[in-house]
């Protein structure tokens, strides 16, 4: 994973500072909102690999921005948040939620729950990612595609949409999932924009595309990259 996109929701202002310095230091690139609109808007737009987020807000409480978050995307998120009572905590994990971390807490354990969280979800630090099928090596983590040893060019989004494709490989996903996943969870993407990028894919890594061995049609889910086992 070339980057490590973190984004963190509370209305904390000097919090949120200190959390966004704590964990860039580590390699993490945090991204800060303050309330729950900026935050769909933010995830609209971009993707993210985990969501810290607090549940007080001023516009709207975590639990509602969860519930809808979970309807397009299953990008981990970690509650942090004052509300301590059993109840908060059931509700979070309820709804979605991955972890809880009360308030107050220290940044050594929000720091060991991220690195937790993103060695559950995406596999631990160091280890090269990589997934082969057919005559095409893709090395998520290098972020390269080769197809009989030679490289092949991918722009941003194919590549996004490939390695999302490779990382639940021979799974049906849905078009939902992917432009959640790949374009951003509040993305209003028309659904015509994934079939051409399926198409270009195709066009780069199948011999005969109009016939595709690899990226499978599911009629009425989705797509399905086929990598045997």
């Amino acid at each position: 994973m070339s980057e490590k996109r973190v984004l963190l929701i509370d209305d904390d202002e000097d919090l949120s500072y200190i959390i966004t310095d704590m964990l860039e230091s580590y390699g993490y690139v945090v991204t800060c909102a303050p309330d729950g609109e900026t935050a769909m808007e933010l995830l609209s737009a971009s993707a993210y690999h985990l969501i810290l987020l607090d549940i007080n807000l001023p516009d709207m409480t975590g639990f509602e921005l969860c519930r809808e978050l979970r309807r397009l995307s299953t990008v981990p998120v970690l509650f942090a948040s004052a509300r301590t009572n059993e109840t908060d905590r059931i509700t979070g994990f309820d709804i979605g939620g991955d972890d809880y971390l009360p308030k107050p807490y220290s940044m050594k354990e929000l720091l060991a729950r991220v690195n937790a969280l993103f060695r559950r979800a995406y596999g631990f630090e160091g280890q090269e990612k990589m997934v082969a099928f057919g005559d095409i090596v893709v090395n998520i983590t290098a972020r390269s595609v080769k197809k009989n040893m030679e490289e092949i060019s991918l722009s941003l989004r194919e590549f996004d949409l490939l390695a999302y494709l490779c990382e639940h490989k021979n799974t049906a996903v849905t078009k939902e999932e992917l432009l959640s996943g790949v374009w951003g969870a509040f993305s209003e993407v028309e659904p015509s924009t994934l079939t051409v990028h399926i198409r270009w894919l195709r066009e780069k890594l199948e011999d005969n595309p109009s016939k595709p061995v690899y990226i499978k049609t599911i009629w009425g889910v989705g797509y399905l990259l086929e990598a045997g086992k």
